[in-house]
């Protein structure tokens, strides 16, 4: 039956709480005990954290079964040796509902302070939000905690939030609940520094003696003396009459950062897809991305004549907004909505690819990306990432198994 427009349909519950040295047959023991009542079971949370069991359960009851119900569990505790306690009342229909608008907070720190979750807990209060759920995701190498918010504004949380996590050096990341949270993801990640923990520039500089003047040119336009076309052209332009044979030593030289193989093997199983946008040289990156199984790939050619680098780039220019295009380009390719894309990257290079897509993280990046990105990673594993877009670690090493 309908409730008329503006009255509350009353409902009498119970709350149940057990708490206690978690051993096997507690929760069956529990709902024996309430099997031979006319209760509806409306909601139940359990967590065991070191051994020790905290489970609520919500029930419906008739008012007239509240003291029967009660000295059962009473009973039901003193075999079990845990603590029962048990709360009656009328509730309104609308309080016990299921939360709509719901917004995931993932926090994440290689070593958390409660001082980190206070903050974070008022940060959400002043913005009318409230904590529904709070869950750990992993614990290595890095702490995750999901917190399920509702009655919160999106993109006011994720501002304020990216400021406390900046204060408080912890990642924070703010994404909306619901469907949209399951669908197939678009992940598109740079290289240098990123994917990988080199600048293949440099590398390739130090190859040919000219990596101190490789690195000045980089310092000018980090200083915004240059553009990157520019300065890409300039540092190249220094590698002129070098054997193509340093692109093989640099190849065997690159080290993959930290949990990037995990993040995108990862992705893979699960479905999602994976592609890279750099400002570097398919020569020295294709063959890594075709161990790693990607195939959506965007980068920079140099010229070779005579087996000798030219000192030339070849067109066009991977620039940062090149990147942002590359990142349109993929998402439609493979049937992704730019709302459900991914960009990870750590430079001014990509600032354009990162405010284009869904959710721009900025990995260990300098602070005008960080401060323009939607989240900031500054533990050094990429597959921090996964946690992220609220995959677990328990679901990682399923995945990888």
């Amino acid at each position: 039956m309908e409730s008329k427009i503006g009255v509350s349909e009353q409902q009498f519950t119970g709350l149940i709480l057990v708490s206690g040295v978690d051993s096997p047959g507690i929760t069956e023991a529990l709902f024996e005990a309430l099997s031979p009542f006319a209760v509806t079971i409306l909601d139940i949370q359990q967590v065991v954290i070191r051994g020790r069991l905290i489970l609520t359960v919500l029930i419906s009851l008739s008012p007239a079964h509240a003291k029967s119900i009660e000295a059962d569990l009473e009973e039901c505790a003193a075999k079990l040796g845990v603590d029962i306690a048990t709360s009656f009342e009328s509730s309104d229909q609308s309080s016990i509902a299921a939360k709509k608008s719901l917004l995931h907070v993932v926090v994440l720190s290689q070593s958390l302070k409660p001082q980190a979750i206070n903050a974070i807990a008022a940060v959400i209060a002043q913005d009318g939000g409230n904590i529904e759920r709070i869950n750990r995701t992993a614990s290595y190498p890095v702490t995750a905690i999901e917190l399920t918010v509702s009655g919160a504004d999106l993109a006011t949380l994720r501002s304020a939030l990216a400021t406390t996590g900046s204060e408080l050096g912890v990642d924070i990341a703010v994404s909306p609940g619901g469907l949209a949270r399951l669908a197939k993801k678009l992940v598109v990640m740079d290289v240098d520094s990123t994917l990988i923990q080199q600048e293949v520039i440099e590398l390739l500089a130090a190859k040919v003696g000219v990596e101190k003047e490789v690195i000045e040119i980089t310092n000018a336009a980090m200083a915004g003396e240059l553009d990157f076309e520019a300065s890409l052209r300039a540092r190249v332009a220094l590698l002129a009459g070098a054997s193509e044979e340093i692109l093989e030593e640099v190849r065997s030289e690159i080290k993959l950062t930290p949990g990037a193989r995990t993040l995108v093997k990862t992705l893979q199983k699960l479905g999602h897809e994976v592609a890279v946008v750099s400002g570097g040289f398919t020569a020295v990156i294709e063959p890594i991305l075709a161990e790693l199984g990607i195939t959506n790939y965007r980068a920079n050619n140099l010229e070779i004549v005579g087996g000798k680098l030219t000192g030339q780039v070849l067109a066009p220019i991977i620039d940062r907004a090149a990147k942002a295009q590359a990142l349109r380009d993929f998402a439609a390719k493979t049937g992704v909505t730019l709302e459900q894309t991914i960009a990870i990257g750590d430079g001014a290079n990509d600032l354009d690819m990162i405010a284009a897509a869904g959710l721009g993280i900025a990995f260990n990046a300098k602070p005008a990306v960080r401060a323009a990105a939607d989240s900031s990673l500054t533990a050094p594993y990429l597959d921090s990432v996964l946690y992220l877009l609220g995959i677990t670690r328990e679901d990682v090493e399923a995945a990888n198994i």
